[in-house]
C-alpha cells in the first residue's frame, strides 16, 4: 500500500512509501481513498523536521472496503469522508480530541487506503463527489465552527467579513451567503477580487491599498461595523479585524495559523464594544456532518481551484506554497 510521508528534508520533503496495511479493529473501517485536499497547515508539517515519516494530510474521502465487527451503521461500498480529528466525534473540544489531528499528531490520509474509527467517518450526501467531500474536513469545518457552531450563530441580520481567498475564507463566504448574511471580503490581488465578486461578495476591499482598511469596512457597513470576522490573516490583520467589528461582534481566529510575532490587542476596544475574540481549531465530526448536509441541501459546492494526480502530490504542495490558488487544491486517485 502506497502513501506519501514527510521526510523532514527541505530538499525533498515528501517520499512515496510502500508498506503493509494496518489491521482493522472492531470499531474501525478501511477506506479506499479517492480524493485528498490540502490545507495551509500541511505546509507547516512539510516544513517541520518533527514530521519525519508521518503520512501527510488530514482531509480525505473515499469508499469503505472493509468494516469492523462492531459496526452496524456503515457498510462496504458507502461513500464517506473522514473527520480532521480521529477522536472528536461531537461535543466541546478537549485536549484529548485536539491531540488527535490526522497528518499532525498521527498519520494522515495521503495514501491509497486508510483505517479510521467509525466515529470519525461521515457518510457523504448522495450527489456529492469525492472531490467536493474531501474539501470539507479542515477548511469547511473551521468556517462552520466560526459562523454556525457559536453561541449566537450567523443570521440574515448579520454582516460577515472574510479575509483573503484561501479555503477557510471561501467556505466562510459561502456559509454566510447560505444563511442570508451580508458579506464583505478582502484580497490584494485584482483577479481574485473579481472572482470574489463573481462568488457573490457584497463588498470587496483591497486591503493592500490602505493600511487602515478597517475604515473601508466601516464605511461599507454604514458606519456600524461587522458582526463576524473569520480571521485568517493572523498578526498582520488581527488589530484591524477587531476595529472592523460592530458592538457585540465576534472575531474568530483560526489555529494554528497565527505565527510567532507579537500582536497588540486593544483590550479597551474589546471591552468597550463588548467584542468576543475566539479561537477555533477546526471542529468535530458532527460539525462535518452538519456542514455537508447543509451545503447539499442548498445545492452549493465548495470551490476547487486545481486537481493533481496522486503520483504528482509534491507538485500540489508546491502549488499550495505559491499562494496563487483560490479555494481548495485536490489530489485525486
Amino acid at each position: 500500500m502506497r502513501s506519501w510521508v514527510f521526510t523532514g528534508d527541505p530538499a525533498a520533503p515528501l517520499r512515496l512509501r510502500n508498506g503493509a496495511e494496518a489491521d482493522l479493529e472492531p470499531d474501525e473501517v478501511r477506506i479506499e481513498v479517492r480524493a485528498v485536499s490540502l490545507n495551509a497547515r500541511d505546509l507547516m508539517m512539510w516544513d517541520s523536521p518533527q514530521s519525519r515519516d508521518l503520512v501527510a494530510c488530514s482531509d480525505a474521502s473515499g469508499e469503505i472496503v472493509e468494516v469492523g465487527t462492531d459496526i452496524s451503521d456503515l457498510r462496504v461500498g458507502d461513500a464517506v469522508v473522514g473527520a480532521f480529528f480521529a477522536e472528536w466525534p461531537d461535543g466541546p473540544s478537549r485536549h484529548a480530541n485536539l491531540a488527535s489531528a490526522l497528518g499532525g499528531d498521527r498519520d494522515g490520509v495521503l495514501a491509497e487506503r486508510v483505517v479510521l474509527k467509525a466515529s470519525a467517518v461521515v457518510r457523504t450526501p448522495a450527489d456529492q463527489s469525492f472531490a467536493h467531500a474531501a474539501a470539507f474536513p479542515c477548511a469547511g469545518v473551521t468556517a462552520w465552527n466560526a459562523l454556525v457552531s457559536h453561541a449566537s450563530p450567523v443570521t440574515a441580520a448579520d454582516t460577515v467579513l472574510t479575509l483573503g481567498t484561501g479555503g477557510v475564507a471561501i467556505f466562510a463566504l459561502q456559509i454566510a451567503q447560505m444563511f442570508g448574511a451580508r458579506t464583505i471580503a478582502t484580497s490584494s490581488t485584482t483577479w481574485k477580487r473579481e472572482k470574489l465578486r463573481e462568488l457573490g461578495a457584497d463588498v470587496v476591499i483591497d486591503y493592500a491599498a490602505n493600511s487602515h482598511w478597517h475604515d473601508e469596512v466601516g464605511a461599507a457597513s454604514g458606519g456600524r461595523g461587522v458582526d463576524f470576522v473569520v480571521e485568517t490573516g493572523g498578526e498582520r490583520s488581527l488589530p484591524s479585524s477587531l476595529k472592523a467589528c460592530a458592538p457585540g461582534g465576534c472575531v474568530t481566529t483560526v489555529r494554528p495559523f497565527l505565527g510567532e510575532e507579537a500582536v497588540d490587542v486593544d483590550a479597551k476596544l474589546i471591552h468597550g464594544r463588548g467584542l468576543t475574540l475566539r479561537g477555533v481549531y477546526v471542529g468535530s465530526a458532527a460539525m462535518l456532518r452538519d456542514a455537508l448536509r447543509t451545503f447539499a441541501a442548498a445545492g452549493v459546492q465548495p470551490i476547487i481551484d486545481r486537481t493533481f494526480d496522486f503520483d504528482d502530490a509534491p507538485a500540489a504542495f508546491v502549488y499550495l506554497r505559491s499562494g496563487t490558488h483560490l479555494g481548495k487544491i485536490l489530489i485525486e486517485r
